[in-house]
């Protein structure tokens, strides 16, 4: 297949996928996956996320990180591996880096509800008390962005020839994490360390992460010819990119593509930025064992087995928010 050098992100409708109509769920397929196999990373529209819960997940979010630091770390549990809760500042650094981000985020996980066993592997939700809206917020927003996310997937697994619900069992109850991020302003630039940035270049661990619109530019993606390019959505859109878990499913046949969030320009450091990923995982025992059907001679087995479970604890160690 010929490489398409993207100069934006392709939009697409969910709705169609969606419709029930064969024809208009299949040019949603076929642009998903020729967006999957170029550039990684795509716009949806219709994705279930209401303006009015997005301005109350904002506003809470934002109202949560106004709180003194004292405050906020009431929420930290270094025991966790910030699998749940606050995570302060600079405590995450992208792989292969020892600087920290110039960020600090909350994890809300998945919420058990079925006599599902796997409950036991998950640690309880942490919600801040003096923002008693936060909880109701942000679980709604999981629920709506859970459940785009299995669509995608199922439209993935039509585009790689796998059954429609290829996905559905293995993402029930997954291990997703919704990610508030506060990008905290900086009052004087010289004081952090050169090669800081809000987020170093990374690819995601997950299957997929879906991304509510950021309250600032500077989400940029390394296109293949090595050109770094600005990601941008409407406010009805959320951006999708595929993760390292896809990438190493379908032997990167499905593109996990390395992004980051550049430091704004001197004069605006002092600001803020706010985004919210939502990183949908599967079950800890999902295999991820490269798919037979994405191995050939011209691409070869590119990875070791493993589970998902495996991946992430390996991948928390060398994010610095876990110990060997």
């Amino acid at each position: 297949m010929s490489e398409i050098l993207f100069d934006e992100v392709p939009s697409l409708d969910l709705a169609d996928f969606t419709s029930g109509d064969p024809e208009r769920r299949a040019q949603f397929v076929k642009k998903l996956g020729d967006a999957y196999q170029n550039i990684g990373f795509i716009a949806l529209r219709n994705h279930g996320l209401s303006d009015d819960l997005t301005q109350k997940l904002y506003a809470a979010t934002k109202k949560f990180f106004a709180l003194p630091d004292e405050v906020k770390q009431k929420y930290e549990n270094p025991e966790l591996a910030g699998q749940r809760g606050y995570t302060g500042k600079g405590k995450e650094h992208a792989k292969g880096r020892n600087t920290g981000d110039l960020k600090e985020f909350y994890h809300v996980g998945q919420e058990v509800t079925d006599n599902d066993p796997i409950k036991s592997e998950y640690p309880d939700n942490i919600f801040p008390e003096e923002v008693p809206e936060f909880k109701e917020v942000t679980l709604e927003a999981y629920r709506k962005l859970e459940a785009a996310g299995k669509q995608v997937l199922r439209a993935i697994a039509i585009h790689i020839g796998l059954p429609e619900n290829y996905f559905d069992d293995k993402v029930h109850n997954g291990n997703s994490i919704l990610r508030p991020i506060h990008y905290f302003p900086i009052e004087n630039p010289d004081a952090v360390p050169a090669d800081a940035v809000r987020a170093a270049e990374h690819g995601d661990i997950n299957l997929i992460t879906l991304l509510m619109g950021a309250s600032a530019d500077g989400l940029q993606v390394l296109r293949r010819d090595g050109k770094w390019i600005p990601i941008t959505a409407l406010p009805e859109q959320v951006v999708v990119n595929v993760g390292d878990m896809m990438a190493r499913l379908t032997n990167n046949k499905l593109k996990s593509t390395i992004h980051r969030v550049v430091n704004p320009p001197r004069e605006l450091m002092n600001t803020s930025r706010y985004s919210i990923p939502f990183f949908m995982h599967p079950r800890s025992e999902m295999d991820l064992t490269c798919l037979e059907n994405c191995i050939d001679e011209q691409n070869p087995k590119a990875y070791p087995d493993a589970t998902a479970g495996e991946f992430l604890n390996e991948r928390l160690i060398e994010l610095g928010l876990k110990k060997a």
